[in-house]
């Protein structure tokens, strides 16, 4: 099993384990593959959600240009009800567990079809 395979399947343990949410592997192995190589770098491959400027950059990078969404209060109150359901207290936010927790809270599957 590869190193992609092996952090795929820790995101879907997250998922199960800490969010409550059973995978979709399709769905997820995307999400993963959409992050580049950033999961393979400590930093970036988690979310610092105690840093706004981490948020807004999730908030820009991911739901505006990646998933087409407009800017409005919505993003960020989705942002934050993904990090609670992640649990605040989590150290590791993995990215690509936010980013799949965020493309099912706006039904956006299709942008990883």
């Amino acid at each position: 099993m590869g190193k992609r395979d092996e952090l795929i399947a820790k995101y879907a343990d997250d998922l199960k384990n800490k969010c409550g949410v059973e995978p979709d592997m399709g769905l997820l192995t995307k999400v993963t593959i959409g992050c580049g190589p950033s999961i393979y770098n400590a930093d970036a491959a988690t979310v610092a959600a105690g840093q706004e400027s981490e948020l807004e950059t999730v908030k820009n990078n991911f739901l505006m240009k990646k998933l087409g969404l407009a800017d409005g209060p919505e993003l960020m109150e989705a942002i934050n009800s993904v990090i609670e359901t992640y649990g605040r207290s989590e150290r590791n936010k993995y990215r690509p567990v936010v980013y799949y927790l965020l493309a099912k809270h706006f039904g956006k599957e299709s942008v990883y079809g």
